[in-house]
């Protein structure tokens, strides 16, 4: 006699078998559809940026002159960590970033406020009364923290959308790569103008080696930058014979 049942039913008056749990997306099966702003390359994007504009505030501003015993550019520069911290945390809200790469952010982002607020006010100051305690903290404690806020903020970012997939179209690709190169031209300026280029070159190249372990993923961004900024760092570093400010050099 032919059996009834075939192989693998459940028997008459079984309970139904439980419907698996659905599996949360990961960074490769993730949606990649919906408006722009909803994913991280965006704000990534967006972030490098307002970072290559504020970062460079000072220069392109100066024409404005003074209000007072200040500049206007050290008014506009107020907003500076609004304009890069903000998109910063967007990048790492629609990345999904862990507690881990919250807590990175969190303490760059603290370290990167006191920075720029010690380098503004010291700086505001030797602009009206040059003297040695404002250059010190202007150019060397100001800066040093300042700069090493904005690498832990970078580092946050690496580490939470550095595996994400790529844009997949080309202008999407060559947007992330050209704000990239802004990024690494703008870490440039500053590690030479600021007097840290010793500790970007030190940065650039770990960010670069970061960078190209993910170089097929979103993390190429970060080898794309620091790259840029090594390469001019060192090229800079040897045709000088060391790492003078360019403003010495009557550059700006």
């Amino acid at each position: 006699m032919m059996d009834t049942h075939a192989h693998g039913a459940e028997p008459a008056g079984a309970p139904p078998m439980p419907t698996p749990p659905p599996t949360p997306p990961t960074a490769d099966t993730a949606p990649t559809t919906g408006p722009a702003y909803a994913h991280p390359a965006f704000w990534l994007t967006a972030t490098a940026v307002t970072y290559a504009l504020t970062h460079h505030v000072g220069v392109a501003m100066a024409w404005l002159g003074t209000i007072g015993p200040t500049r206007w550019a050290d008014w506009i520069d107020l907003l500076t960590p609004y304009a890069v911290l903000l998109p910063a945390a967007a990048a790492l809200h629609t990345g999904g970033a862990d507690r881990r790469a919250w807590a990175l952010y969190l303490t760059g982002a603290l370290t990167y406020v006191e920075g720029h607020g010690i380098h503004l006010a010291a700086n505001s100051v030797g602009n009206h009364t040059p003297n040695a305690a404002a250059h010190l903290w202007d150019e060397v404690v100001g800066h040093y923290i300042w700069y090493g806020g904005a690498a832990l903020v970078a580092a946050s970012l690496a580490a939470a959308l550095a595996h994400h997939p790529a844009p997949r179209t080309a202008a999407g690709r060559v947007l992330t790569h050209t704000a990239a190169l802004l990024t690494g031209v703008t870490f440039t300026t500053n590690s030479l103008e600021g007097g840290t280029a010793d500790m970007g070159i030190a940065v650039a190249a770990a960010f670069t080696a970061w960078g190209w372990s993910a170089r097929g993923r979103l993390g190429g961004a970060w080898a794309t930058a620091f790259a840029c900024a090594l390469l001019l760092l060192a090229a800079y570093g040897l045709r000088q014979g060391g790492f003078p400010q360019p403003s010495q050099l009557g550059w700006i």
